[in-house]
C-alpha cells in the first residue's frame, strides 16, 4: 500500500472550479485500486497548533501500489479536466508514505 496526503491551497474565489475538478477526479481513484480515506476542510477553530497556513482541504488516499497511483495521474478522463485544477489550485503539498 502507498498513502498520499495532500494539503491543498486554492485561489480565492475558485472553490466551485476546484469542486468541478474533484467531482471528476475523486470517483476515478477506485478505478486504479485506490480509496479516498478522508477529505477534510479544516477550520482555524479546530487547529491546536500550526506554523503553516491552513489548507483549504486535506486528502488522505491509499493505492495498492505505486503503479496504480501512476496510472491514476495518467488517466485520460482526468487529464481532460486538469485545466480546472490548474485554474483553481494555488499550491499542493503532496506527501507519499507507507503505513507503519
Amino acid at each position: 500500500m502507498i498513502y498520499i496526503t495532500q494539503l491543498i491551497y486554492i485561489l480565492d474565489g475558485q472553490e466551485e472550479t476546484f469542486n468541478e475538478f474533484e467531482a471528476v477526479a475523486i470517483p476515478l481513484i477506485a478505478k486504479y485500486n485506490g480509496r479516498l480515506l478522508f477529505r477534510n476542510r479544516p477550520a482555524a477553530s479546530t487547529m491546536i497548533e500550526q506554523t503553516i497556513e491552513t489548507p483549504y482541504e486535506i486528502h488522505l488516499v491509499e493505492f495498492d501500489g505505486e503503479e496504480d497511483l501512476d496510472a491514476f495521474f495518467k488517466d485520460e478522463e482526468r487529464k481532460k479536466y486538469v485545466h480546472l485544477k490548474e485554474q483553481s489550485i494555488r499550491s499542493v503539498w503532496l506527501l507519499k508514505g507507507v503505513k507503519l
